[in-house]
């Protein structure tokens, strides 16, 4: 998928566009070299949306990924992280973090320094490890051999060896050193995520109090909600100063437990993950997540030996389709999770996660039932609508 250049001013005219102020019907969007424009200019070219449908909302934004195309983050090669890169453009997503799974800590390391590589060039937008500071308890897909308890010496080894790439840890913070360990990425301006995690009410607030600002998965990989012992879930939904991370893929989540989290945390606090795997915009077969094998049947990941979720198949694309078309959200709050949200927990919500005048032409057209028929990232067309 090879980009086609944007060189001129370019109105896109006539398709429905969701804005922060909401949306507009029948509308123009002018974009300028890389930029989203404010006003039109005598010389331009004009693409005529009108009459067929379409929808326009932000480029969409994963900060949880382990890749796609058949293709690993953790593979070790710059080929295969591409690969997985290219794949979720494809379905929208314009930027991505990627995601790496419980390993030995010298492997990971190496790895963080291949994808600093790719996230220097432009093509990720950061690095986030989820493990191996995790609960054997609520391990999901990950190999309880290579657990360990969060240490905050080795966690700065680990952001170190990502060279300012590093931009999330997921840990169990009940675990000895996990509260340490949440106050040093604060420090190092790390988002610090709750998630595969065994914690009760008291120590989450604990973990929140410390730093920590985002719920890996919400709902998996942690203790159920109960009325007497109302566990993370509770405290992670509850607290303002939380992101909470929903898979959208029908598998993961119920659609009540999705309106519960969005009724509880807003719009506002909610992020669209995929959790992919190497299947997502793949298929069905067997692959591997880091040491663990997979079985993919159905669209549906499992681990082998155990049967536990591993991940998901998931493209954005088709989380923003359930959400409006299956779930009852509205458009703006559908981008607020799959875009806005996102973006601003990166740090990079003055650059993308919004279609305003100044901010990167990462756009994202839609068509009447939602499938994705054009992507453009920073002024280049991936996918041009006909």
């Amino acid at each position: 998928m090879a980009p086609v250049s944007t060189t001129q001013r370019t109105v896109l005219a006539g398709a429905r566009v969701v804005l922060p102020s909401g949306v507009v019907e029948d509308a123009r969007l002018t974009v300028d070299g890389g930029s989203i424009a404010a006003n039109e200019a005598a010389e331009q070219t004009t693409l005529d949306l009108a009459g067929q449908g379409y929808t326009i909302v932000p480029g969409f934004v994963d900060i949880h990924n382990h890749g796609g195309g058949g293709a690993s983050f953790s593979s070790g090669t710059a080929e295969d992280i591409l690969t997985a890169v290219r794949t979720h453009r494809e379905h929208g997503t314009t930027t991505l973090v990627a995601s790496t799974v419980t390993n030995e800590l010298g492997l990971l390391a190496r790895q963080a320094g291949l994808l600093a590589e790719i996230v220097e060039q432009g093509d990720l937008a950061g690095i986030h490890y989820e493990g191996p500071y995790i609960s054997p308890c609520r391990k999901g897909a990950h190999d309880e051999g290579l657990l360990r308890h969060p240490d905050p010496a080795e966690i700065r080894k680990l952001v170190e060896a990502g060279r300012g790439a590093v931009r999330m840890v997921t840990l169990a913070t009940e675990l000895p050193g996990g509260i340490a360990s949440v106050r040093l990425l604060a420090e190092l301006g790390v988002i610090a995520a709750i998630g595969h995690t065994d914690a009760d009410y008291d120590q989450t607030r604990e973990a929140i109090d410390a730093g920590a600002t985002v719920a890996t998965h919400l709902f998996n990989a942690m203790p159920p909600l109960q009325h007497r012992q109302p566990g993370p879930i509770a405290a992670l939904l509850e607290d303002e100063r939380v992101t909470v991370e929903l898979v959208n893929d029908g598998t993961h989540l119920h659609p009540a437990v999705l309106e519960l989290a969005f009724g509880s945390a807003g719009a506002g606090r909610v992020a669209f993950i995929t959790d992919a795997m190497d299947a997502a915009g793949f298929g069905d077969g067997m692959y591997q997540l880091g040491p663990m094998q997979v079985e993919v049947l159905g669209g549906v990941a499992r681990l082998v030996e155990g049967g536990s979720i591993a991940g998901s198949t998931l493209t954005l694309d088709t989380a923003f389709k359930r959400a409006v078309t299956l779930d009852g959200l509205s458009l703006p709050d559908a981008v607020r999770a799959i875009s806005t949200n996102p973006a601003r927990l990166l740090g990079l919500g003055d650059r993308i996660g919004t279609l305003e005048p100044g901010k990167d032409a990462d756009l994202v057209v839609l068509d009447d039932s939602y499938d994705v028929v054009g992507v453009m990232r920073k002024g280049d067309w991936l996918l041009r609508p006909s």
